[in-house]
């Protein structure tokens, strides 16, 4: 299991992107804007670099929703591979099996 804190900081982090998401859309847009005088451009760019960090979507890092673990982490299941298997052994996921040949 993750450390508690970590899963939350990460959680912190989705709210922040979510919540900051649409202004720095329009900030962007704003910044790339080529009809815009280049002293508007430049403000809009200053705007952008004072929203605080963690609500950029970049810094948001996948985690398992099972166990916190944020490394081999498969998207379309949203689990890590120690969870999958676990899950998977105990056969509480339909139709698959554990390999043996």
């Amino acid at each position: 299991m993750a450390k508690v804190a970590l899963v939350n900081r990460e959680l912190r982090r989705q709210k922040m992107v979510a919540k900051y998401a649409e202004k720095r859309l329009n900030l962007k847009d704003m910044a790339k804007d080529e009809s815009l005088s280049v002293e508007e451009r430049f403000k809009a760019r200053l705007k952008l670099a004072k929203l605080p960090r963690n609500s950029s979507a970049t810094r948001l890092h996948s985690r398992c929703l099972v166990t916190g673990r944020p490394k081999a982490f498969y998207r379309k299941l949203k689990m890590s591979r120690i969870a999958l298997r676990d899950l998977a052994s105990r056969g509480e996921i339909p139709g698959m099996v554990k390999s043996s040949w």
